[in-house]
């Protein structure tokens, strides 16, 4: 559907691809990683032809079409949310504006036309859709440009997903959703009928939505089958062969530059020195495997230590105009709970994480403070605290804890500033690196009650770690808002659902919540038929049941063999591999170490795959025997 073949592109002298090449499929589900600055929109890009490579090709098969969403924005004109929801297409958008030019007086020829390109059928469609999303039914006709730019994205999502391009490209969007949207969102995609290409920095998404990763790295797309937890783990192989055949061919070398260096300078020995140099420089090199994994192995500062109970609300009401959100609320937070709201959009997670901050003042009700308790919020969009005038790491460094220099350089590098991104001037930061900078000070001088909005927007994977890896040492109290289920999992110790304007508290971490909200099914009492003595008939159908049983079982054992004498096979070659690649003649062939690594790589993959497929064959057959 769209081949990326032998691309190369460079910016500003720096080199992004350099031969890289991708084929994406129908019904590919694609998740696209790396650092950031490692290319992922660029390549977006150059399929949607706003840039063209420097060598090589992007073709999209004829009638192809592609659907993509930015990271952050996306226009906006005058249009209502189910208006944008629905413009689809050039001609839908133009019979929408006549509709509205002439909307007490719609011409026949008009609806005729609107129906004849599904557009009534397109409106139902968009409903159910942005019902998903989470938008409600009075959002409908209300002008897109008085949304959030959140709900904008989510507006502009809906679109997408009733256009269903043959290809749809997603840069981050997970971002603007909440946890509940989220989870329709990834269910959705499943059922999806187009091919997916994915960026996204949210594990969990990854792997209930993928079936390959493609990372880039050394300038190459390089593709790994299954989702992100068999990318992890299969990056891990490759990382290991990898080590090895470089450590190995690092010792020939150096075993050959030895002779040379002691016998250049003898008449007799000399030709065959000369020799080995010219071996040496005809060898493929091998590349030394990067450790791009950056671990934090420093201690952030702590609060001061503040009473068991950290804060406390108490016959809360809360309402905006005529919309009562809380009514005779009641919350308690003690010291080290790390408790995550959660809930669908709306229910007043949000408004209750204000009211414990006191962004919003209580409005009837009280807001209690445990003893020595010094509370901070941080919400993505709450950056006012931030001096325009300073650099970063001006701002960075202005903090009462003592702290060194390198520690705050170490820091903002691991929440993305790195090189020169330090002297920038605040004012000129973008919204996501003013919210990253106001999550760097708050962790160089953390309060003893620490209250989060979606942290972890506008962060890559390594600082996503960073994070959980500075509140896994917090030792105050935490209250969070998240809807990235690899972060709740992290850290959550208490679950709070809000809806409706009722609290339900979950006393356990974040599957000891789905665990308990689980849907059950009651087992089925025995019927009168059941229990009643059984006819010819039913013995004769139960016993061809029982052959039908038996011929399922030996299916699955043939299968099951099969799979662990190819297993078996595989496991052989590894081995033989390896030992080929450990030996230092494998080095003298030109071709030979990476010809040797291409397969060992393949072998690898096969393994994993057939071992997964050998697991699920075992355990359907163990179902049968039972």
């Amino acid at each position: 559907m769209v081949s990326i073949s032998e691309v190369s592109k460079s910016f500003g002298g720096r080199t992004l691809f350099a031969e890289a090449s991708l084929v994406v499929n129908r019904r590919d589900r694609i998740g696209l990683v790396g650092p950031n600055g490692a290319g992922k929109s660029t390549l977006f890009s150059m399929v949607l032809r706003e840039q063209e490579p420097d060598k090589g090709e992007v073709i999209t098969e004829r009638n192809v079409t592609l659907g993509y969403l930015p990271q952050e924005s996306a226009p906006v004109g005058n249009e209502t949310v189910l208006e944008l929801a629905t413009a689809i297409s050039p001609e839908i958008v133009r019979l929408q504006k006549l509709f509205k030019a002439d909307e007490h007086d719609h011409h026949e020829d008009l609806h005729a036309k609107f129906d004849e390109l599904g557009g009534f059928q397109l409106e139902s469609r968009a409903k159910k859709i942005l019902a998903g999303l989470s938008f409600r039914q009075s959002d409908h006709d209300r002008p897109a440009k008085e949304l959030s730019g959140g709900w904008v994205m989510r507006a502009h999502l809906a679109r997408l997903l009733v256009q269903e391009p043959d290809l749809l490209m997603l840069d981050e969007p997970t971002n603007h959703l909440d946890l509940d949207s989220l989870l329709w969102f990834q269910n959705y995609l499943k059922e999806y009928p187009g091919a997916i290409l994915v960026i996204s920095h949210d594990r969990e998404f990854l792997n209930a939505l993928v079936d390959s990763i493609v990372e880039i790295r050394f300038q190459k797309l390089i593709r790994y089958r299954g989702n992100f937890e068999d990318y992890v783990t299969q990056r891990a192989a490759n990382e290991e062969n990898l080590l090895a055949a470089y450590k190995n061919q690092q010792r020939e070398i150096a075993r050959m530059m030895r002779f040379v260096d002691r016998f250049r300078a003898k008449n007799t020995k000399a030709t065959q020195a000369q020799s080995k140099l010219k071996q040496i420089e005809r060898m493929e090199k091998i590349e030394a495997p990067l450790n791009d994994a950056k671990e934090i192995d420093f201690t952030f500062p702590q609060p001061q230590r503040g009473g068991l109970k950290a804060i406390a609300l108490q016959n809360i009401h809360h309402a905006y105009g005529a919309n009562v959100v809380y009514r005779g609320m009641e919350f308690e937070a003690e010291r080290g709970q790390r408790i995550v709201l959660v809930g669908p959009n709306g229910a007043g997670k949000s408004t209750l994480l204000k009211l414990l901050a006191d962004v919003l003042p209580v409005q009837s009700g009280e807001r209690k403070l445990g003893h020595n308790v010094k509370c901070g919020y941080y919400s993505q969009y709450r950056v006012e605290m931030l001096n325009p005038d300073r650099t970063v790491f001006e701002e960075a460094l202005d903090t009462p804890q003592r702290v060194t220099e390198q520690f705050v350089r170490t820091v903002l590098g691991c929440f993305l500033f790195h090189g020169d991104d330090i002297f920038k001037r605040v004012r000129v930061l973008s919204g996501g690196e003013k919210s990253r900078l106001a999550l760097v000070k708050l962790l160089l001088d953390p309060p003893n009650l620490l209250l989060m909005d979606e942290p972890t927007t506008h962060l890559d994977m390594p600082s996503i770690d960073a994070l959980i890896d500075a509140l896994d040492q917090f030792e105050g109290t935490f209250i969070f808002i998240s809807h990235d289920v690899y972060f709740i999992r992290a850290l959550a110790n208490r679950v709070i659902h809000v809806n409706a304007g009722k609290l339900t508290i979950y006393p356990g971490d974040y599957q000891y919540y789905l665990d308990k909200t689980a849907p059950t099914t009651l087992p089925r009492s025995k019927t009168p038929e059941q229990a009643a003595p059984k006819s010819k008939s039913q013995k004769r159908l139960e016993a061809e049941q029982r052959q039908a049983l038996s011929r399922k079982r030996r299916e699955h054992e043939l299968i099951v063999s099969g799979l662990e004498k190819r297993i078996h096979e595989l496991e052989q070659r590894q081995s033989e591999l390896t030992a080929e690649l450990e030996k230092p003649e494998s080095y003298e062939k030109a071709g030979l170490v990476m010809q040797l690594n291409r397969e060992l790589t393949q072998v690898t993959d096969d393994l994993q795959r057939l071992t997964a497929e050998w697991e699920v064959a075992a355990s359907k057959l163990a179902e049968i025997q039972a």
